[in-house]
């Protein structure tokens, strides 16, 4: 994890020293240098705090060695991810957050923010098939790759801390730092780190990203839509079919 060595080069790009720091923080001076060691981690306040000070984004700064640019993948989920959830102060359970599709692009750049995954819609899961012990989150998908899951529809996700747990030809939705939000099924290549997404509409052809251009992983558990016409011309072009079907089977008898 970067995180001790980019509080480190963070401090002297600043040109502090560990007490100069530790004073411009609130901290003691043994803090700053237990957290350079990687001998202690921050709590989520100083984190934030820091990132702040530092003016990086908090996501990077846990994950990205900010000296090179490069960025750690931590597949398993041991490190640090934030990930803000909102709680119902009446009985302390978590809520699922929507994402609605005109949130989509801002979500990119917020969803490591307290304060923006506050402000998404929430509202808790009334499904008895959802387990209470695991974080969901609904997205709003746009365009039509996945159909027959069409254009608007709220695709209801389980939060994947381990990508390990990932299952090739399942069906996930995926926060990429190049494209944003990506609802598809996936295919895991282990050795060359990367995933093969594949849209269940046949027009559109699979492609291959890297697992470092992966920030966060949903599995996708269920929809709901309310475009009913949708489905209704998806039965009607079915039953078309059948009709064909059947009249080629009594020219041939």
């Amino acid at each position: 994890m970067p995180l001790s060595q980019n509080i480190k080069h963070l401090r002297k790009r600043a040109g502090l020293t560990q007490s100069g720091l530790a004073e411009k923080l609130g901290l003691k001076r043994p803090v700053i240098g237990a957290y350079e060691e990687g001998r202690a981690e921050p709590r989520l306040a100083t984190l934030r705090h820091m990132a702040t000070f530092f003016q990086v984004n908090l996501d990077e700064f846990l994950t990205k060695d900010l000296s090179t640019g490069e960025r750690q993948v931590d597949v398993k989920g041991e490190s640090l991810r934030v990930l803000p959830v909102t709680i119902d102060a009446s009985n302390d359970r978590e809520r699922a957050v929507i994402v609605p599709e005109k949130a989509a692009a801002g979500y990119l750049a917020g969803y490591g923010d307290m304060d923006y995954i506050g402000a998404l819609p929430n509202f808790p899961l009334p499904f008895p098939e959802l387990s209470s012990d695991r974080t969901y989150r609904v997205f709003q998908i746009e365009g039509e790759s996945m159909l027959p899951i069409p254009h608007g529809a709220y695709v209801i996700c389980a939060y994947v801390q381990d990508w390990n747990q990932i299952k090739s030809d399942e069906r996930y939705i995926l926060l990429t730092k190049d494209e944003g939000i990506v609802f598809k099924k996936l295919r895991v290549h282990s050795q060359s780190k990367t995933y093969e997404l594949i849209s269940d509409n046949p027009e559109y052809k699979p492609y291959t990203i890297k697992q470092s251009q992966v920030v966060e992983v949903w599995k996708a558990l269920g929809m709901t839509c309310f475009d009913l016409d949708a489905f209704e011309m998806k039965d009607k072009g079915m039953h078309e079919v059948l009709e064909a079907i059947n009249r080629i089977e009594k020219r041939i008898k």
